[in-house]
């Protein structure tokens, strides 16, 4: 099961006089990471580097900011997918500190400023929600809000015409059977609608 992070966290690693600033956070996407970014690079305005990996719903993307091709962005990347994260965006802010560390070094030290904070970050499972939408006759609105809260449902949405039209999401896991369920109480009365109905 995916996992993504509950909290922001940092590490903090020096390596030859270099100081490198690790944070790992969840995000949306690529937009979300990208401002994040933005706000490190105008936070360090003397950093040598701000690299960053990203795996988030699909996408991934991996980042050297000038640093030799592989020696950052990648090795990032992988800490994340080893940890099997999603949603999640992994930054390390480089102060260069005169010292050449050479391929090998960069990409331990990238590795371990990312693997060190998610040491203690609490990690989360993602809940993959399933949104659904039903019409049915007044009788029988009670009974299907009852097994909405008894399966964990959220109800978003309630509109009264000539039936009574809710949308409503659940953790994917437990939607086939709240489906069957209320197809079985309902004895057919219970419409389901595409959700751009």
């Amino acid at each position: 099961m995916p996992l993504s992070l509950a909290a922001p966290v940092h590490s903090e690693l020096i390596l030859k006089k270099s100081r490198f600033i690790g944070s790992v956070q969840a995000v949306a996407g690529r937009e979300e990471a990208l401002a994040v970014v933005a706000g490190l690079r105008a936070a360090h305005p003397g950093a040598a580097h701000v690299c960053w990996a990203l795996l988030a719903g699909g996408q991934s993307a991996a980042v050297d900011d000038g640093e030799p091709g592989g020696t950052a962005g990648r090795p990032m990347l992988e800490v994340l997918r080893h940890q099997d994260l999603e949603g999640v965006l992994a930054t390390v802010v480089r102060y260069y500190g005169g010292v050449k560390l050479g391929a090998g070094g960069l990409v331990r030290a990238y590795t371990d400023a990312v693997a060190q904070a998610l040491l203690t970050a609490q990690k989360v499972p993602i809940v993959r929600r399933r949104q659904l939408h039903c019409a049915v006759p007044y009788a029988l609105e009670g009974l299907v809000r009852r097994e909405l809260e008894q399966h964990g449902a959220t109800l978003e949405a309630v509109q009264h015409d000539d039936a009574v039209t809710m949308a409503f999401s659940l953790p994917e896991s437990g939607s086939a059977a709240l489906v069957a369920h209320l197809n079985e109480a309902g004895g057919g009365r219970v419409q389901w609608r595409d959700e751009g109905e």
